[in-house]
């Protein structure tokens, strides 16, 4: 039984309209089912969402739509799901509701005396024409949404950087970028960290006088702090030609105003927050010990829980190789148990 709180794909098709899969096409499939190459080496939003529907019924799944788990709890040698004010008794539960499931925006002091949005209601650049907008957050959103401003027509385009990003071609002479983060876990950290950082600079040449420093050992970097590098999809030439300016972080609201790290203050229309998301797990399972402080979970996959057999989450885990292909594995190694 596939419990879905909405329709299938909605997790997509609720994102931004020029969001595409940072994955290849051939490298995103999931098992039993590829994604048809009619969909394109990097698929939309909108054919992501037809793919996994067409998936669901070329597998003749049979998911129970509009029915979100309220809650997981123990049950004698089983579990039992609240659903819908009722109950499911299950011998083994997967959780898979992705780890982009709840909005996060900082607590900045202050209040903005213009409109703030998060990344998650932001759809296109098209009602900030003309109007001056900060984008905060220097991740995969942050940049796609200020590069889709900036071709929007808006009047201007900053995005506020904390920690200076990785950034990477989405391939180089067809070469998906993807291979190498599959690669990388089979390679020396140093090794990647020579190869990722001379693949930048030929790339892309040094961004450190526009406000985007090369890290010095990337791959030991998203190992610390497990952040998906930038996959370059036109950020780097629209800083290069002025239409985004990248600007240090937002610390703080005084007077309405937006004020940087740097002690700037900004006057802006609009801000998006591309703030990135948390699981939103710890309603379902958080008082079951099968979390850390971030709301992650401590397994994955086949693995279970010392105190929670039979519980399993899959799509948790952030990887360089690609969440789909991950999430693949994770389901035929999953599978094989449950067998």
């Amino acid at each position: 039984m596939v419990l879905e709180r909405g329709e299938i794909g909605d997790a997509w098709r609720a994102r931004y309209d020029c969001l595409h899969l940072h994955t290849v096409r051939w490298l995103s499939g999931l098992p039993g089912y590829a994604i048809p190459r009619t969909y394109g080496s990097w698929p939309s939003r909108d054919g992501v969402v037809a793919y996994l529907r067409e998936y669901a019924r070329h597998h003749r799944l049979g998911v129970r739509t509009g029915s979100p788990v309220e809650r997981i709890d123990r049950d004698g040698d089983g579990w039992v799901l609240g659903v819908d004010g009722g109950r499911i008794d299950a011998g083994r539960v997967v959780v898979a509701t992705g780890y982009s499931s709840v909005p996060f925006v900082p607590g900045w002091p202050g209040t903005f005396s213009g409109e703030l949005v998060h990344s998650a209601d932001y759809r296109h650049g098209d009602p900030y024409r003309g109007r001056r907008v900060l984008v905060v957050g220097g991740g995969n959103s942050g940049a796609e949404i200020a590069v889709d401003l900036a071709r929007a027509g808006a009047g201007a385009v900053l995005l506020a950087v904390r920690t200076p990003p990785a950034v990477v071609r989405r391939d180089t002479l067809g070469v998906p970028s993807q291979l190498l983060g599959i690669a990388s876990t089979h390679l020396p950290v140093g090794a990647v960290d020579r190869i990722a950082a001379t693949l930048r600079r030929l790339a892309f040449g040094d961004l450190a006088p526009l406000g985007l420093p090369a890290p010095e050992r990337p791959y030991s970097e998203f190992l610390r702090r497990r952040v998906i590098p930038i996959v370059d999809v036109g950020l780097v030439a629209a800083v290069k030609d002025g239409t985004v300016e990248v600007v240090p972080a937002l610390e703080r609201f005084e007077e309405g105003t937006p004020v940087l790290a740097d002690g700037r203050a900004l006057e802006v229309d609009a801000i998006v927050a591309a703030t990135g998301f948390r699981t939103g797990l710890e309603p379902l399972v958080g008082h079951l010990g099968v979390l850390d402080e971030a709301g992650v979970p401590l397994v994955h996959g086949s693995d279970e829980h010392p105190s929670a057999p039979g519980l399993h989450f899959v799509g948790y885990v952030v990887t360089l190789g690609g969440t789909l292909r991950l999430v693949a594995k994770q389901a035929e190694g999953l599978a094989k148990v449950a067998a």
